[in-house]
């Protein structure tokens, strides 16, 4: 099992906790981990039937424990948000006596159903797919730019198989389940804009353009881009805006959650990733780790990309208390003057641009003026742990 860096935090936190994230990002494992006393898992289509027909049967089940169940971990609780009652009446009746672990993949489904997310006595974290540093010496670029960082699917050795379980989640969960959630209706719909963001994918997404080419509305269209958002299937980077916005595009990028399950939805050949997009997944493989480490693992770090009007950018522009990060990303074992031209337009814009670091393929750092050009494995060796 891969040793994943939210776990020492999670063992820190005395208090109740749940855990969001995309399902078969590791959470019930994570959880599990933290050797629960008693365990309900709404995944079971027959322990779900049990509790969604009769949600206070936990209540009698708590209330019958002994004293040497201290720790109840609830998986999927999104499935029956009336459990959250629950956990709050034994929290505040009850001070101390459990401990609540809580996985959802699905905060929409909690906010659609009024659920009680318990503000005050829970700690919300979230879980991503593996990053580099979880991964360790089975780390390898080529596997993740293909196939992505699902744990289970990752740490298959059979590539062929790795192919096949990406092919089967992508079917299985992105499309089936997420209408038997009852979050859309119109599934063709859903489907051609889900391919259709697959491929915008690490872009600014033009949402009139996205319509017309999924045949749908422009409301549907945005409430179902809201779905793959609150099923953390896709996650959005701001646009950077500093005071002089009229000359700054507005819009955010939006990256879906795992390289594997892009490639997977775009058909791409999954035996290895197509050379002309390597670029293009690099960044959004970075993405992905300066995303995954927001909140807990990276308290205080807001991530944003930088473009104007004309065409000037930056990637990822990083503000962390009063220090500010300008990060490129190349796919390539040299970096050009020409690559750093995005950061002399940042530069006046920010009262103080405290690193301009161009991340390479290269495997030594380098220096050019005030940038510093980091290796791949040297630049993530830097974020926290």
């Amino acid at each position: 099992m891969y040793k994943r860096l939210l776990l020492p935090h999670l063992q820190r936190d005395p208090k109740s906790m749940l855990l969001l994230g995309p399902r078969q990002v590791g959470k019930s494992t994570l959880l599990e981990s933290l050797k629960p006393d008693l365990s309900v898992d709404l995944a079971s289509p027959s322990v779900f039937r049990d509790y969604v027909t009769d949600p206070a049967r936990l209540e009698r089940e708590l209330a019958a424990a002994g004293p040497t169940v201290r720790t109840v971990l609830i998986d999927e609780v999104q499935k029956v948000p009336a459990l959250l009652d629950v956990v709050q009446v034994f929290s505040d009746r009850h001070k101390g006596r459990f401990r609540f672990l809580l996985s959802g993949s699905s905060a929409r489904k909690l906010k659609r159903g009024h659920a009680n997310l318990l503000p005050g006595r829970i700690h919300i974290h979230r879980l991503h797919p593996l990053l580099q540093r979880e991964l360790e010496a089975d780390f390898s670029l080529v596997r993740v730019l293909t196939h992505g960082t699902l744990p289970g699917i990752y740490s298959e050795k059979d590539a062929s198989v790795r192919s096949q379980d990406l092919r089967s989640y992508v079917d299985a969960y992105l499309r089936e389940e997420i209408q038997a959630e009852a979050l859309v209706r119109d599934l063709g719909g859903y489907a051609r804009l889900l391919d259709l963001a697959a491929a915008a994918s690490g872009t600014i997404l033009n949402l009139s353009a996205l319509c017309r080419e999924a045949g749908i509305g422009y409301e549907t269209a945005r409430r179902y881009l809201e779905v793959l958002e609150d099923t953390l299937l896709l996650f959005r980077v701001p646009a950077w805006s500093g005071s002089d916005r009229a000359s700054l595009v507005a819009h955010p990028k939006r990256y879906l959650f795992d390289i594997g399950v892009r490639n997977a939805l775009l058909r791409r050949p999954l035996d290895r990733f197509l050379e002309d997009e390597k670029g293009l997944l690099l960044e959004h493989w970075i993405a992905q780790e300066i995303h995954g480490r927001t909140e807990t693992l990276w308290p205080g770090m807001s991530l944003f990309h930088y473009r104007t009007k004309h065409g000037a950018e930056v990637d990822f522009v990083l503000e962390i208390g009063r220090e500010t990060w300008a990060v490129e990303v190349k796919a390539s074992r040299q970096v050009s003057a020409a690559s750093l031209a995005g950061f002399s337009s940042l530069a006046p814009r920010v009262k103080r641009l405290t690193r301009r670091i161009v991340v390479f393929l290269g495997e030594r750092r380098q220096k050019m003026g005030d940038v510093d050009v980091i290796p791949l494995e040297g630049f993530l060796g830097e974020l926290p742990a």
